[in-house]
């Protein structure tokens, strides 16, 4: 057999083991040091935002948001199902009730056309997904969330990188989440980042940053000492994370330009297939600059993609699947889902088959992989 090709692999591009050194010999390993406001500066710089902050995950950028957004027992939170578990358990942790929508057929984003039956006299916040980096139609839920004095956390774990009409993604809500998780397209092994894109939210989101301390003001000098003051936690990562972050974010361009290579070798050479009936290839929206984060297909049914991942599986290729929708989950079903109440979600999340996509995958792979998917469908 041929040397399996797995579905992901961290990689090293550029200065990582160097700023990890540095940072070693620099004496300083907790968080917010020199490789911390690196990222953070190039964050601000890049896309925008008012504030960047690393946090030790997306999911802890997530529950940032969630206390900035006053979220408390009762209030409602609405949330695509078609995510991952921490999207609605950072608004849950909080006391809130959650309230998933349906997602769109053509990118497997939310639908926006079906938010606003959703709201109600409890709705405080919309948390939108841009799936694969793809852009959600983010405009219309800003437009959304104006007329019911709404906050928006936009869900961009998957979209570092990417934009919309010539705006970053995560800097167009009022908070944006991302995610540097081995997985993605810029990595850390763990790690994330808040950006707080309204000044309203910004000296309170440093002091739940800083456990809830109003260290911040006193490391700038505004205060002769630092106290407890409000919530908070424990959201720093370490200066390793962000050193090893930090020479990524560097080789950004770099980056993005193979995953898209990468993505258009799957789109061009798997269009023979959708032609055929067989598959069918992402959609990108006409809005959305996307940052080719993932390759998906979809199949026709639940059975052909179980045998498909058998078959390539067998050629030594891994292919995976995704979320299994949050409201036909044990957590979900306790918000009073059940099966049939959001049938694009649950037939869609039936049908959905990723392909490798990191940054070391080599085109002969590639070309390995589009053969046996031609073999399985016998063209």
């Amino acid at each position: 057999m041929s040397r399996e090709i797995p579905f992901n692999r961290p990689f090293i591009v550029g200065k990582e083991l160097t700023y990890i050194s540095e940072a070693v010999a620099g004496g300083h390993l907790a968080g917010n040091g020199r490789f911390t406001k690196l990222c953070q500066e190039w964050l601000e710089r890049t896309t925008g935002s008012r504030k960047a902050m690393l946090t030790h995950s997306c999911t802890g950028a997530l529950e940032m948001a969630a206390i900035l957004a006053g979220i408390k027992p009762g209030d409602q939170v609405i949330v695509p199902s078609y995510g991952f578990v921490t999207t609605a358990n950072a608004f849950v942790l909080r006391g809130a009730d959650i309230r998933f929508v349906d997602i769109r057929e053509d990118t497997l984003n939310v639908d926006e056309r079906l938010i606003e039956k959703a709201v109600t006299n409890r709705t405080r916040a919309i948390v939108p997904i841009h799936y694969a980096g793809v852009a959600c139609e983010i405009n219309a839920i800003m437009a959304i969330a104006e007329r019911h004095g709404l906050v928006v956390v936009e869900d961009a774990a998957q979209a570092v990188d990417a934009g919309c009409g010539g705006r970053h993604l995560g800097a167009i809500g009022h908070f944006g989440t991302f995610s540097f998780h081995e997985t993605k397209n810029f990595i850390s092994g763990e790690g994330g980042a808040l950006l707080v894109n309204d000044d309203r939210f910004i000296e309170r989101a440093e002091i739940i940053w800083e456990k809830g301390t109003d260290r911040e003001k006193f490391l700038r000098g505004e205060v002769d000492k630092y106290t407890w003051v409000d919530i908070g936690s424990s959201f720093l990562p370490s200066e390793l994370v962000a050193a090893f972050l930090y020479a990524q974010l560097e080789e950004t361009e770099t980056i993005t330009r193979k995953r898209r290579y990468i993505f258009d070798f799957y789109f061009q050479h798997l269009a023979d297939l959708e032609a055929a009936g067989c598959l069918r290839r992402p959609v990108i929206s006409a809005t959305s600059d996307h940052n080719a984060h993932m390759f998906f297909v979809l199949l026709n049914d639940e059975p052909s993609r179980a045998k498909l991942i058998k078959h390539l599986a067998a050629d030594g290729i891994q292919a995976v699947f995704h979320y299994i929708p949050l409201h036909l989950s044990p957590m979900g079903r306790q918000f009073g889902y059940k099966p049939g109440d959001l049938p694009v979600t649950e037939d869609l999340a039936a049908r959905v088959l990723r392909l490798p996509c990191f940054f070391e995958l080599a085109t002969a792979d590639q070309e390995r992989i589009v053969a046996s998917l031609y073999r399985f469908f016998d063209m």
